[in-house]
C-alpha cells in the first residue's frame, strides 16, 4: 500500500471553488434509509485483512489521523507532547521491523489558543496545524466573531480550519442561509483549507445530512466532516455512507474532489479498517490520501500502535505505554 506522506499544503489537486447554490439539486436529494442501514451493517463483516496486509492498512490509517486535543484543561506542554507524537506516531523499532521509514500523522488539531504552540512545535515537519473555529462546538457565537476567529487562527499559522455550521439552518431548511454562511467562512480562510463540520447527530435525519453535505460543497468546503466529537452521536457508518455518496455525486457533476473526515467515536483499529474499506469501495484509492481523507481522533492512534506492536512481537503492550498527552 502506498504510504505517501503528502499533506494538504503539498497537494496538486485544485481546491473546491464551489458553485452557485442549486436548490433544485439540494431539494431533490433523497436517502433510502433502510438501504443505507443495510449496507452499513454489512461492512464490518465483509472485509477482513490479516497479518502484513493489516499492518499496512493500519500504517496508512496513522498517516490519515488528525491527532486532536480539544479539552478545557489543555496546556502548552500537552500540545507540545501531542506534536511530538504526531512527528513520530509509531515506535522506530516497530517501523524498522515492518520495513518502513518514518511516518507522521495527517495533522494536529487544537483550539485557537494553542495554534501558535502547535505551529512552533511542528516547524519543519510538514505536518499542518488545524484549528477548530466558529464558536466550536455549538457554533452559536455572534457571526462576526465566528468570522474573526477564523481570521485570527489563519494569522496564527493554522493551515486548516474546522468550522461548525449553524444546525438551525438545516433543521429549518434555510439552505440559502447555510450556503451564505459557508461562503463567508471559506472566504475568511483564505489559503487555509476549510473542513465543514455538519454535527450530523443533531441534523434530524439522513436526508438532512445529504442536503447539508451538498450545500457546504457548493459553498466551497474542501472537506465535509461528521461531528465535533462533542455530540451525543458522532461518526457512524450510515452517516458516512450518505456523506461520501454526496461527495461522489458532487465529483460526478463538477469534476471536483472534496475530502471527508469522520470524527468522534472512532477509537479502535478495527473500526479504522472498516472506514478505510468503505472509502476504497465507494470513492476509490485516490481518497486514501491525507488531502482527501482524515480521521478526527485522539485515542485511535494508541490502539493502532498496540496492534502494530502485537503484529511485530506477538504480544500486546499495556495501554498506558501509548499515552498521547
Amino acid at each position: 500500500m502506498d504510504l505517501h506522506r503528502g499533506h494538504l499544503p503539498d497537494t496538486v489537486l485544485p481546491r473546491n471553488p464551489g458553485l452557485p447554490l442549486d436548490l433544485d439539486w439540494v431539494r431533490s436529494a433523497a436517502v433510502n434509509t433502510s438501504a443505507v442501514e443495510r449496507r452499513a451493517a454489512s461492512l464490518p463483516g465483509r472485509r477482513s485483512v490479516k497479518k502484513d496486509h493489516q499492518a499496512a492498512w493500519l500504517l496508512k490509517a496513522v498517516t490519515l489521523i488528525d491527532l486532536t486535543t480539544l479539552a478545557g484543561d489543555d496546556t502548552a506542554g500537552r500540545v507540545r507532547r501531542l506534536c511530538a507524537k504526531a512527528r513520530q506516531p509509531v515506535a522506530p523499532e516497530v517501523l524498522a521491523a515492518l520495513g518502513m521509514g518514518p511516518v507522521t500523522t495527517g495533522a494536529v488539531c487544537v483550539y485557537h489558543d494553542m495554534v501558535h504552540v502547535a505551529v512552533e512545535a511542528l516547524e519543519g515537519s510538514g505536518i499542518p496545524v488545524a484549528a477548530v473555529s466558529t464558536g466550536f462546538p455549538a457554533g452559536l457565537s455572534p457571526f462576526h466573531l465566528r468570522v474573526a476567529e477564523i481570521e485570527e487562527s489563519v494569522a496564527a499559522g493554522a493551515a486548516e480550519i474546522d468550522i461548525v455550521i449553524s444546525r438551525r439552518h438545516v433543521l429549518t431548511g434555510n439552505w440559502q442561509a447555510l450556503y451564505d454562511e459557508m461562503r463567508a467562512f471559506r472566504a475568511a480562510c483564505g489559503d487555509a483549507h476549510v473542513k465543514a463540520i455538519l454535527a450530523t447527530g443533531e441534523l434530524g435525519d439522513l436526508g438532512n445530512v445529504a442536503r447539508a453535505s451538498l450545500v457546504c460543497m457548493m459553498a466551497g468546503a474542501d472537506f465535509i466532516k461528521t461531528s465535533t466529537g462533542k455530540e451525543s452521536v458522532n461518526a457512524t457508518l450510515p452517516v458516512s455512507l450518505v456523506m461520501i455518496r454526496a461527495i461522489r455525486d458532487y465529483e460526478a457533476a463538477t469534476g471536483v474532489k472534496v475530502g471527508y473526515k469522520p470524527a468522534g467515536g472512532i477509537s479502535k483499529a478495527k473500526d479504522a479498517l472498516v472506514y478505510l474499506s468503505l472509502i476504497k469501495e465507494e470513492l476509490g484509492d485516490r481518497w486514501l490520501q491525507p488531502d482527501l481523507f482524515r480521521f478526527g481522533a485522539s485515542s485511535l492512534l494508541g490502539d493502532i500502535e498496540r496492534q502494530l506492536e502485537h503484529h511485530v512481537t506477538g504480544a500486546y503492550s499495556a495501554t498506558h505505554r501509548h499515552a498521547l498527552g
